[in-house]
């Protein structure tokens, strides 16, 4: 599946922020806060073609918000709260020339969002392939 294939090299991508230290530069904000926004959307993508692929009438015409309530639903997702909380960091991305709202989506990255990807991955992996 091409999306869930996106998908994963964006996470691929994503691990690269471990390799950067505070403090950051402005060119580091923005590339970090850059790789959080492709993962999320490949991964709603890739959930979104799953979905559908597998019957999911939301599949079809879903917003992210209802993509993460169906996968939730589905079982392809654990935590309902901690994707909601991914989702409104992903809507603050256009806020993200504020500091303070960048290094609040880059912590939430590096403490959370990345190992939630990663489930995603592995439970993709297993169960939806």
């Amino acid at each position: 599946m091409k999306k869930f294939e996106n998908f994963k090299s964006a996470l691929l991508n994503l691990k690269d922020i471990y390799s950067c230290q505070e403090p950051y530069s402005n060119v580091e904000i923005a590339g970090m806060v850059g790789l959080y926004e492709i993962c999320f959307e490949q991964a709603w993508k890739a959930m979104k073609e799953i979905l559908q692929n597998s019957g999911y009438a939301e599949g079809a015409t879903g917003s992210p918000r209802t993509i993460l309530k169906t996968a939730y639903k589905a079982g392809m997702l654990d935590d309902e709260e901690l994707w909601m909380a991914a989702l409104i960091s992903r809507n603050n991305v256009a806020h993200a020339y504020n500091e303070a709202i960048a290094m609040d989506i880059i912590r939430q990255t590096k403490d959370k969002y990345y190992e939630m990807f990663v489930q995603l991955e592995q439970t993709i992996e297993k169960d939806w392939m």
